[in-house]
């Protein structure tokens, strides 16, 4: 997942409210959301491949999700994200997920990544590139990317064009996002999904673009061709502490969302 939008402590009616777009090869299988482990419950999608997942929430009512990081250093990646993802949402509140993220990092070497997780009392930015970092994020609204968040953006040698372009939506998005007068969480959740449609923004990528096209889908042209958005994520908190979940089965340009039914 490459775009993560979240909205914290921002609406009474709703304290956690995410969006998120996953980007990935297009032929790596995934399955959609579901209920991924019991004890306590996880509601995510998962991959098939690596067994982890990008995006969830669980009983105790923590959400998580991951993007890579692009980094200029040469990481072993010993163990998939996805499944430090997957291990978060075992925890019960954000601070302890937190806790669990910085004794992983101890035991592992993974590859780059920007891992939000968040609870109705907490939300927490972890970046790791090698070391970790942990940030304490402000109730408001906040936009994940590949090359960082909330105007703290690291531009890899690699890709200067394409992450300084990044870097660049971002502000735009934060801007366009931040909440109106009167605005309640389910019209604010709407235009961050527009946001994650909107091509102009370059949240939506496509991996089929041709050569004309590339230009106004930078992201895609710089991953090449058979990668690109695989995915959307709708996921927020209701007044009674549950979870509403929609979920667009491919790039939400194109695909619609649908409601996440794990009712037993």
């Amino acid at each position: 997942m490459c775009t993560f939008i979240v909205a914290w402590q921002v609406f009474p009616d709703a304290p956690v409210v995410v969006a998120a777009n996953r980007d990935e090869a297009l032929d790596r299988p995934a399955h959609p959301p579901g209920v991924y482990a019991e004890n306590p419950r996880i509601v995510a999608p998962w991959d098939e491949e690596a067994g982890g997942t990008w995006i969830g929430y669980n009983d105790h009512g923590v959400v998580a999700a991951v993007t890579n990081r692009w980094i200029d250093a040469d990481l072993a990646a010993e163990r998939s994200r996805g499944l430090l993802v997957a291990d978060v949402l075992e925890r019960e509140s954000a601070e302890e997920a937190a806790r669990f993220i910085e004794r992983s990092t101890d035991r592992y070497e993974y590859d780059g990544f920007n891992l939000v997780v968040l609870d109705e009392n907490a939300a927490l930015l972890l970046e790791w590139d090698g070391r970790l970092r942990v940030e304490n994020l402000d109730p408001g609204v906040h936009v994940v990317v590949n090359v960082g968040a909330d105007d703290r953006y690291e531009i890899p040698a690699a890709r200067p064009e394409v992450g300084e372009r990044q870097a660049e939506n971002a502000r735009r998005a934060i801007e366009k996002l931040q909440p109106e007068p009167g605005e309640r969480a389910e019209a604010w959740h709407e235009r961050a999904a527009t946001a994650l449609r909107d091509h102009d923004y370059g949240f939506c990528v496509h991996g089929d673009v041709t050569e004309e096209s590339s230009a106004d889908q930078p992201e895609a042209n710089a991953s090449g061709r058979g990668f690109g958005t695989r995915s959307s994520s709708l996921i927020r908190t209701e007044s009674d502490g549950k979870f509403t979940y929609r979920f667009a089965d491919g790039p939400p340009c194109r695909s619609e969302y649908e409601p996440v039914d794990v009712q037993v």
